[in-house]
């Protein structure tokens, strides 16, 4: 397989794990006779420093010609993005627009942690039960963050207000492929709403319910997303198989989380699209730890796994992917983020030396 594939580091962290998972990438292009071609481009809130655009013109036309993007996280310090005008800062000036320029309207967040890797979360392992594998599917191009949003004074009353809106359309799609992945999985979907309080939730059930009918073998249920969210830490395999969720909802559960098994860290992400599809680790860019070269580089590593699958297909190889890093783990050794309590008995990795583990896993598989 020939594939272009555009390469966009982010900040902080982001260019030290994106080496990690691009190590792993070239590993499996020599393993299986691949050929990628990898081409960079500057991307979030360094390149508005450097280029005077979070996402340039140029990086545009990079990423228009490929056929899939790995992007970093992004962001920098506080001090640096209070010098970025609100429109130019990376989320509104560079992450929302890439997932309008490509669709990429359905966000798979694997939420995964055996049973023989409970140590890693906070909750107690009669909680976690026989280990947590939930696939988390949220809506990523609809709702409040694309909404019109206001910000002005009448008389002596400041006031703003943020608008949602979803159509039928961008609700039936996302539910399809839910659905979809919910049959090839455990067979179980978990709809997630506020549909008590907000008529956005409301139109979504129905659509989704509308949906679930042609899906009979699926064992679908709807909660309510505070529901959700204290089921999640309470009993959190419960929900193993599919959650389906709007995008605001889905932006702060999927981080919850994160939490439950341990670390955001262990969150890869990919954003799929009618036009073009990347990926993404779930978490921030983390410009306190950049350069120190301890980010556990799982989750993008894990991001070039689901591209491998997700986008290009080739699921033995993310096969590989998946195996190497929970080998990782198996064999003894942890990260930063996951060396405190019971893990502290672990041999500490760096960033490298947990990518060049990947890659020897991976060699040998």
């Amino acid at each position: 397989m020939e594939k272009v594939i555009a390469v966009l580091e982010g900040d902080g962290i982001g260019p030290e794990i994106v080496r990690e998972s691009l190590k792993a990438l070239r590993a499996i292009e020599k393993k299986y006779g691949h050929r990628f071609t990898l081409t960079p481009a500057p991307f979030g809130a360094g390149a508005y420093f450097s280029e005077g655009s979070p996402f340039p013109e140029e990086t545009k036309r990079i990423c228009d010609e490929s056929d899939v993007i790995i992007k970093g996280p992004v962001g920098l310090a506080v001090e640096q993005m209070s010098r970025i005008p609100p429109e130019h800062r990376p989320e509104n000036g560079a992450i929302l627009p890439l997932r309008k320029r490509y669709d990429t309207f359905a966000n798979f967040r694997p939420v995964r942690l055996p049973k023989h890797l409970a140590s890693f979360s906070p909750l107690k392992p009669e909680i976690l039960g026989e280990g947590i594998d939930i696939l988390m599917i949220r809506e990523l191009v609809g709702g409040i963050y694309f909404g019109k949003k206001i910000e002005g004074r009448d008389a002596d009353m400041r006031f703003s207000s943020d608008e949602c809106t979803y159509t039928d359309e961008q609700i039936r799609r996302v539910a399809a492929v839910a659905f979809e992945e919910a049959r090839k999985r455990s067979g179980r979907l978990t709809n997630v709403h506020k549909a008590n309080v907000l008529a956005t939730s409301r139109f979504w059930n129905q659509i989704v319910e509308e949906v679930a009918s042609g899906f009979p073998d699926v064992a679908y249920r709807s909660m309510l997303v505070d529901n959700a969210a204290y089921q999640l830490v309470k009993d959190p395999s419960q929900f193993n198989g599919v959650m389906l969720l709007e995008n605001m909802q889905g932006d702060i559960l999927t981080d919850q989380a994160g939490g439950v098994i341990g670390s955001l860290g262990l969150m890869p992400s990919a954003c799929i699209g009618t036009v073009k599809s990347y990926v993404e680790p779930a978490h921030g860019s983390a410009p306190d730890i950049a350069g120190r070269d301890i980010a556990n580089p799982y989750s993008m590593i894990g991001s070039i796994a689901l591209m491998l699958e997700r986008c290009l297909n080739l699921a033995r190889e993310a096969s590989d992917v998946w195996n190497a890093l929970f080998k990782v783990f198996e064999q003894g050794y942890t990260t930063a983020d996951l060396s405190e309590g019971p893990n502290e008995s672990r041999k500490l990795l760096s960033t490298s030396e947990f990518g060049d583990l990947v890659v020897e896993y991976i060699e040998k598989g």
